[in-house]
């Protein structure tokens, strides 16, 4: 007998997606993750197509209803006739075991579907999760830039007023400490954006959180493309590939078991008044198959188990190209987050220290510290930015093979 065991974290949902409020405390990655598999409503719709694939499973065995049927000749008391008859319809060739076969394998096709909708939220959810951060740091690094410019503005005054720098430089800070403000209020602006998107998938329109907790810049190696690809046969977008084809066989076996007729058995008694007597009557009737023998439903059910099995063929394949692209791009990300932290980040912010210690003492330049300060400022928001493009890779990675965010 079919049966099919809930994983515990499908077991414990609620019947419907439930509104979902964060805590106002910092947000963990993992607890975005559990409101996520709480509140998401597509995770909640296809658990209601899972739990509707049940009924159909239990539809599916059912036995067919028998008739009742009553029949009365002539309508005068003393010389009519009246029959009663019950008819139970038997099914032939395996019909019902086919159906309930069909069934399961569109509940187990269900089920897949909701583990690979599952997987593809948690990935959106990590991914959104890991924006949060990286526009947290660069608010963070916006209101640097801010207090930087704001302090080279008045230290350009001050040199102003002591005659050692002409106005112009003041004009140029003050333009600057400007663009920095633009800046800063833009990163507000992209950290508000990420918390809403974030805050949606567990479907919260206004977010608690002010904040994310996490570590952005831990990035680790990746398994080795042979291991990752042995996870890919098991991958949730394989299994419904897989279930589908399942299904499709099933349901050639249901057109299958049509071309046997059914057979009806009929019981009953006929009751005639003018001769003062009551008669059993029984009868079978089956159906002559000699021009329907559903051929037609037959072969259209073939040439879709055929479709299923290319599917499963072309989703392999598909899941191979996106693991390798994504896999580029997670050693892409990857390199460059590294590059910039251990060379091209202590370099710019060298460059912004001499040039300022060179300022103070009137080696060098407004301009000069101005376009060091830039540099590093760059080099930082370029630095979260290849961070967060490698989270997303990842991300996309787990999406594919269904892995655990952590």
């Amino acid at each position: 007998m079919f049966k099919f065991v809930l994983p515990l974290w499908l077991a414990a949902w609620p019947a419907y997606a439930q509104a979902v409020e964060e805590p106002s405390a910092p947000l963990t990655l993992s607890a975005a993750l559990a409101l996520a598999d709480d509140g998401n409503a597509d995770l909640a719709a296809a658990r209601h197509e899972l739990l509707a694939e049940d009924g159909a499973v239990r539809q599916a065995g059912l036995l067919p209803n028998p008739s009742l049927s009553l029949e009365r000749v002539d309508t005068r008391r003393d010389t009519r006739e009246t029959t009663l008859q019950l008819s139970q319809p038997l099914e032939l060739g395996g019909k019902r075991a086919a159906r309930v076969q069909a069934a399961q394998r569109g509940r187990e096709g269900a089920a897949a579907w909701l583990l690979q909708r599952r997987a593809e939220v948690r990935a959106e959810t990590a991914a959104a999760w890991f924006a949060v951060l990286a526009a947290q740091e660069q608010l963070r690094l916006a209101q640097q830039a801010s207090e930087l410019a704001q302090r080279a503005a008045a230290a350009t005054g001050r040199r102003v007023v002591a005659g050692k720098v002409s106005p112009v430089e003041q004009t140029r800070a003050q333009v600057a400490a400007s663009t920095v403000g633009l800046e800063l209020i833009r990163a507000r602006s992209a950290l508000a954006t990420a918390r809403v998107r974030l805050a949606a998938l567990w479907g919260n329109p206004s977010p608690r959180f002010e904040q994310v907790a996490g570590e952005i810049a831990a990035l680790p190696e990746l398994p080795s493309m042979a291991e990752q690809r042995a996870l890919l046969a098991q991958a949730p977008a394989m299994q419904v590939a897989r279930a589908e084809l399942s299904r499709r066989q099933a349901l050639t076996q249901v057109e299958l078991s049509r071309r046997v007729p059914d057979v009806a058995l009929t019981v009953g008694s006929k009751r005639s008044e003018e001769l003062g007597r009551t008669q059993a009557v029984f009868g079978v009737s089956l159906p002559l198959p000699l021009f329907d023998r559903n051929q037609g439903a037959v072969l259209a059910a073939a040439r879709r188990v055929d479709q299923a099995r290319d599917g499963v063929a072309a989703t392999a394949a598909r899941l191979e190209a996106e693991l390798v692209a994504a896999r580029e791009e997670y050693a892409a990300a990857r390199a460059q987050a590294l590059a910039l932290r251990e060379e091209i980040l202590p370099g710019a912010q060298s460059a912004y220290e001499a040039a300022s210690t060179g300022f103070d003492y009137g080696k060098f330049g407004f301009l000069d510290v101005l376009d060091a300060q830039r540099t590093l400022l760059q080099a930082q928001s370029h630095y979260l930015t290849t961070l967060a493009d490698a989270h997303r890779a990842q991300a996309a990675i787990a999406r594919l093979l269904g892995a655990e965010h952590e």
